[in-house]
């Protein structure tokens, strides 16, 4: 099927090593201690919370590990006072930027965020003044392996849950759902047995900003990478086309 473009600039991603790994489990225990207080510690009645449990098993978090976070979580209810909030703004010659987080201290966050906007040549802007550029998805990838997954069956399987449109890349297939059908389909495709490598709601640029100067290209660069050093930062969208 055809519409979207390829997704790999649409999210700047951290690397994969052991130090990343450590910071994205740790994020993925505020988000799991966040949708507890939310909506309860039962997966079973909590959509959210199953949501982050499919997120925490794609970047391969141990199940034990999740497991506490959860029961963590909810004796201490009392304790877990994060706050999410998004961010948006201009890097270089417009490039449009969102950003989100998780934090108990806006202030710190806010200041934070808005100084990575200003040292990489951007500034933050108020609410909404980019989000409207892009379009927030469900996104689900699931790689090609050596077990060769039938393509046919998979779309098939993903747009009978309720999918809106499947593409075939190079490494990997990328379903994009409605955000309300996300969780839907993607308990669908689990329960069918396919593993995810990513699954979570993500903002779709509708188009994108090219950077051919050097010096703007090095500030782009400052300004993700202040905000990947950040452990306030959730996610990162823009729409810069590289």
């Amino acid at each position: 099927m055809s519409g979207h473009s390829k997704f790999a600039n649409i999210k700047h991603k951290k690397e994969k090593n052991d130090a990343a790994k450590g910071k994205i489990f740790t994020f993925i225990g505020k988000e799991i201690a966040f949708a507890v207080k939310a909506g309860g510690a039962n997966p079973d009645s909590n959509s959210k919370l199953r949501d982050v449990i499919a997120k925490a098993k794609s970047n391969n978090m141990p199940n034990d590990t999740i497991e506490r976070s959860i029961k963590k979580a909810a004796g201490n209810l009392s304790a877990v006072n994060y706050e999410s909030i998004r961010y948006e703004g201009y890097g270089p010659r417009g490039v449009a930027v969102i950003v989100d987080v998780l934090t108990d201290n806006k202030n710190r966050s806010a200041a934070n965020v808005r100084a990575a906007f200003t040292k990489g040549g951007g500034n933050m802007g108020t609410t909404g003044c980019v989000s409207f550029m892009f379009d927030e998805k469900g996104q689900i990838i699931i790689e090609k392996d050596e077990d060769e997954i039938d393509e046919e069956e998979l779309m098939m399987a993903a747009l009978d849950a309720g999918a809106e449109d499947f593409l075939s890349e190079d490494e990997c297939y990328e379903i994009i759902t409605d955000p309300d059908d996300f969780s839907a389909v993607r308990e669908a495709l689990e329960t069918a047995g396919y593993e995810m490598a990513e699954a979570e709601i993500t903002m779709i640029p509708q188009t994108y900003t090219g950077l051919s100067d050097d010096e703007d290209i090095k500030k782009m660069n400052k300004l993700l990478d202040m905000l990947d050093e950040d452990d306030d930062v959730k996610n990162v969208y823009h729409n810069l086309d590289d």
